[in-house]
């Protein structure tokens, strides 16, 4: 997919920050946002954005290393057709912000950056170099919250990127292999709502028109001028890693999984199967009442206690207890 990289034009991997004038409108009034265009190891540029925490005095009177490097920072990564500038997208940050520094980014083929979506393959690249640049600016730690698509995307991120290499022959070792050397990338902590377990699933109508508007060229083209989504034409070749190979190979990473009752795009058997596949010693399961699917459906109690159990599993915060609506 060599046809997908971009020129040199991008910053490189970890590069410094760059704010941009057209951001102008989206701030809050103590604080700045800051936007970067970084670079993944396949050469596609994607967009990122830094905002700090609240009440904190991170803005344009400080550093990028100042004003960045204050413990923990939250990773979000968006759905399919989502982007950093979505609102949905940016109420997340705003609900995580109070809790930690916050890196919102757009994955390939979404929103400003470059390239075309693989619908979680190499998306994993996009965020290694948004948790890359966290690092790079100081954070002792990083958290990683994905949804639906971002949600497979942490959790093969989290198995491939490990922090000391694993030993092993089985397949998931064998793509860890590839990603040595590679360790600050490696997160501290993840988050999957909204995951899917397994590739290609079709059982509801919704999954039904995501794979049309993925596998087909009129579907493509409704996703890239109706939905905003460039979606690459080639299949997967090989077919990466599952989500569900890769939640045992996470541990002793913390790892939540979030799922709503109401999920019209992945029923129950996904998260379950996630939460068995995993580490019990490592993992929680919350299944929430009247939730439906990602982002868009995540109400703002449930953002609080997802970033209030991020803090506490990289020791940032005392140990917060959920309101009886989870289980695990």
């Amino acid at each position: 997919m060599s046809e997908d990289a971009e020129g040199p034009e991008g910053l490189s991997r970890g590069g410094p920050v760059t704010e941009s004038a057209a951001d102008a409108g989206w701030r809050t009034p103590s604080r700045t946002l800051l936007r970067a265009r970084l670079r993944t190891d396949d050469g596609v540029g994607i967009d990122a954005c830094y905002q700090p925490r609240e009440g904190s005095s991170g803005g344009r009177g400080e550093g990028a290393g100042q004003a960045a490097g204050r413990d923990l920072a939250i990773v979000v990564a968006h759905g399919f057709t989502g982007s950093l500038e979505r609102p949905a997208v940016r109420r997340v940050s705003q609900v995580f912000a109070r809790h930690a520094d916050v890196i919102t980014f757009s994955f390939r083929g979404h929103g400003r950056s470059g390239g075309r979506s693989t619908v979680g393959d190499r998306e994993v690249l996009d965020l290694a170099a948004a948790v890359r640049w966290a690092r790079s600016l100081g954070h002792s730690a990083v958290a990683t919250a994905g949804f639906s698509m971002g949600g497979s995307v942490v959790l093969r991120h989290a198995a491939l990127h490990r922090a000391e290499p694993a030993g092993g022959t089985g397949a998931g070792d064998a793509a860890h292999r590839m990603h040595r050397g590679r360790t600050d990338a490696h997160t501290d902590a993840v988050v999957a709502v909204s995951a899917p377990a397994r590739w290609y699933y079709r059982g509801t109508p919704a999954m039904r028109r995501v794979h049309w508007a993925i596998q087909h060229p009129a579907g493509r083209l409704v996703s890239r001028y109706g939905l905003r989504t460039r979606v690459h034409h080639r299949d997967w070749d090989p077919v990466p890693l599952s989500p569900v190979e890769a939640a045992p190979l996470i541990a002793p990473i913390p790892l939540l999984v979030v799922h709503g009752d109401r999920d019209a795009y992945f029923p129950l058997d996904h998260p379950y199967s996630l939460a068995e596949a995993a580490d019990p010693a490592a993992t929680e399961l919350w299944i929430e009442r009247g939730f439906g699917h990602a982002e868009n459906a995540a109400p703002p109690e449930l953002l609080e206690r997802i970033a209030a159990w991020a803090t506490a599993r990289t020791g940032r915060a005392p140990r917060h207890h959920g309101d009886g609506t989870t289980d695990g």
